[in-house]
């Protein structure tokens, strides 16, 4: 009988395996002990859940709470300058992510009703001009070009500004303060800081929205007054920075992964019919929202192991969606592959409430990024590319790409 492999010291952060694959130390996990204890530097003796069933059971059952006031949260990597924790946090009002139901329960039920299907349908019209009227931008630049600035972070900005009703002339400012806030080794004080200045902005946004509704999301939910101006700002907070955060990295990330495999990118420029299967195999290649958190209740048990009470469980997406188990030949990119069932948009009652909008934006994106950049191609190495493994959405910081012929 094998031996159960060491408990690792930490979450294994390092991209060893390539640009692309989880660290080498989670897939390793994953075969062996897909729900493997871990030391965290704290002390804290939690989990980590890598197998795609394993993960899909924990993101189904609510006694793995996402509350962060009932039960310390543990962070599995080290944090330079950021207490060790010792009490729950405090709740932030309107961060729903961090809720369980009833709380839950009443704000997504808001929120759903703003992002229906047909809205987003309706949007789409919007996000194809948004975008191409970012491509004509980029055509008129001298490559190389960043595409991260260019394009990848534009587009999504501009769209969420447009359904939450921010102004876009604000962009610079939410989107310092939110890349601030993702960034992992950064002091407590430096993220209270971000925090503080983005809600602090949103509050005087929605506190306007309530006096003087438009047509707008936020409008829409600040028309609800059983919701208080602190619940409209957490939400706020957090429909901005998932809404151009994870699309931003996925566009470029996705470029990026599409330049590095080409006969795969000949293949979708050959045939655009197959952009829809495309974008969901990246997202499940990619899994740019990788880490989340959970907190046991009480005592459950999960793919063979005992998860006690009060345990921080840390779940890896990427590793899920790299199963074989699940997946069949799980590191290669395909973009034939019928990849819906993935997890990049979690599962449960907390799977993500933009999925819809995120697919059209990445449908839009990636289909005129590549009709109308033919000869795109990087502007360095591969290896030069500055991988986002510094932040909690991963990405790359830039990509730099040229083009050798006119474009239109």
């Amino acid at each position: 009988m094998s031996q159960p492999p060491p408990v690792p010291q930490g979450l294994p952060m390092d991209r060893d395996a390539g640009p692309f694959d989880p660290p080498s130390g989670i897939t390793r996990l994953r075969e062996a002990r897909p729900v493997s204890p871990l030391a965290f530097p704290d002390g804290h003796e939690g989990w980590l859940v890598t197998g795609y069933e394993e993960v899909r059971r924990l993101m189904a059952d609510t006694r793995f709470s996402s509350r962060q006031d009932i039960g310390i949260i543990h962070v599995p990597y080290e944090t330079p300058g950021m207490p060790t924790p010792t009490e729950p946090s405090p709740q932030v009002p309107g961060l729903f992510v961090a809720m369980d139901p009833p709380d839950h329960t009443r704000l997504r039920r808001r929120l759903t009703g703003a992002f229906t299907v047909k809205r987003m349908k309706q949007l789409e019209d919007h996000i194809i001009e948004i975008t191409e009227r970012q491509l004509d931008e980029l055509a008129r630049l001298a490559p190389p070009v960043d595409l991260v600035r260019e394009f990848a972070l534009p587009v999504p900005s501009l769209v969420i500004c447009a359904l939450l009703g921010v102004p876009y002339a604000d962009r610079d400012t939410f989107q310092a303060n939110s890349a601030k806030f993702m960034e992992k080794d950064i002091t407590l004080d430096e993220k209270v800081a971000a925090y503080g200045a983005l809600t602090s902005y949103l509050a005087e946004l929605v506190t306007r929205k309530r006096a003087e509704p438009g047509e707008d999301v936020l409008s829409d939910l600040a028309r609800h007054e059983d919701l208080t101006i602190e619940e409209l700002t957490g939400a706020a907070f957090l429909l901005l920075l998932a809404g151009h955060e994870t699309t931003a990295n996925m566009l470029a990330l996705g470029t990026f992964a599409l330049l590095e495999h080409p006969e795969q990118l000949a293949e979708l420029r050959a045939d655009p019919e197959l952009l829809p299967g495309a974008v969901e195999e990246l997202l499940r290649y990619l899994s740019v929202g990788d880490i989340f958190y959970r907190y046991a209740t009480e005592d459950i048990d999960l793919g063979g192991e005992t998860i006690g009470r009060g345990s921080t469980v840390v779940v890896s997406l990427l590793a899920a969606n790299r199963d074989p188990r699940r997946f069949e030949n799980p590191d290669t990119l395909d973009i034939r592959r019928k990849a819906r069932g993935h997890l990049s948009f979690g599962h449960g009652i907390h799977q993500c409430l933009g999925q819809q909008l995120a697919r059209i934006e990445m449908r839009a994106g990636f289909g005129a990024l590549l009709r109308r950049f033919p000869d795109l191609e990087l502007a360095v190495p591969a290896h030069e590319v500055r991988l986002r493994t510094d932040m909690n959405i991963y990405g790359v910081h830039e990509l730099p790409v040229t083009w050798p012929k006119t474009v239109g």
